[in-house]
């Protein structure tokens, strides 16, 4: 395809004449079936919590696309004779299209090649795996899902915030901060997402935090409530905001962390051995479950 680069394309003319003389050069490689597609979840970015399978594949791959949330240490994994591709995105530059990273993925499949998604957190999970796997199954292409620890899950384990504790929170929702066109308003904020028996995880929404808490404080979400900002978690640059939900996009601003930051909010967050804003009220929640 036009949108490969040069090594690419000897990468996949490489793979395709090695085919082709396995199988006597007589155009009978294609008998074989298509190579492996893997969507490879890496984690919230600590490379030791990548699972066993995840390192195996990593290791074994002939080319891998990876995102911007996937770390050097992740990276620094990959077998001597694998070839590597970017195709992250930032808000408001995309590195590849989306229709590109289908037609990349497909293409080397085709061609017979172990080919390596690499996401961060889990690929399933606000990863846009869901329409890369739809894609690839409609061409005949068996895609095989290897799952990360998704932000949510890994970030507040390492603040040692219960995402659910008894008593406390009984129910927990993930959803997107993303707005339509770069705006200032999430896609989405239900009334009932301000049960204050319920745990709030937002993904990308540090532009849209202080429209988010508004809105959550007009639905009745108390102003008091416990949250937290957590930038590259898990991390060795990871930085962390405590703070009451009326107050937290400030201190997200005065403190000016960058993408990608967690928000977590809910009154799990008093629980966590680092809320230093209401030590007494992490108290009372643990006596009350």
């Amino acid at each position: 395809m036009a949108a490969l680069l040069p090594e690419l394309k000897n990468l996949l003319y490489v793979l395709r004449e090695k085919r082709r003389r396995q199988h006597g050069g007589d155009g009978g490689g294609d008998q074989c079936g298509p190579g492996n597609v893997y969507l490879v979840g890496t984690g919230p970015g600590d490379p030791e919590l990548l699972t066993l399978k995840a390192v195996r594949v990593i290791k074994g791959a002939d080319l891998l696309l990876y995102d911007r949330l996937v770390s050097h240490e992740v990276l620094d994994l990959v077998g001597p004779d694998a070839r590597l591709l970017y195709v992250g995105k930032t808000a408001g530059y995309h590195s590849r299209t989306q229709e590109e990273i289908h037609e990349l993925l497909l293409n080397f499949a085709e061609a017979g090649a172990t080919v390596v998604r690499l996401k961060g957190g889990d690929p399933l999970v606000f990863g846009r795996g869901g329409e890369e796997m739809d894609f690839l199954q409609q061409q005949g292409i068996h895609v095989k899902v290897i799952p990360g620890i998704t932000a949510a899950s890994g970030i507040s384990a390492e603040l040692g915030i219960p995402l659910t504790h008894r008593g406390v929170a009984n129910s927990v929702r993930f959803f997107t901060g993303h707005s339509r066109k770069g705006g200032t308003d999430p896609l989405f904020v239900a009334e009932n997402a301000a049960d204050p028996d319920s745990t709030l995880v937002v993904y990308m929404g540090l532009s849209t935090l202080p429209s988010l808490a508004q809105k959550l404080m007009h639905h009745g979400l108390s102003a008091d409530t416990p949250a937290a900002a957590i930038e590259r978690g898990t991390t060795p640059q990871q930085r962390t905001v405590f703070s009451e939900l009326k107050d937290l996009a400030g201190k997200i601003a005065e403190a000016e962390l960058v993408s990608p930051t967690l928000i977590i909010i809910g009154k799990v967050v008093a629980l966590s051995p680092f809320w230093d804003c209401s030590v007494e009220e992490a108290t009372s929640l643990v006596e009350a479950s």
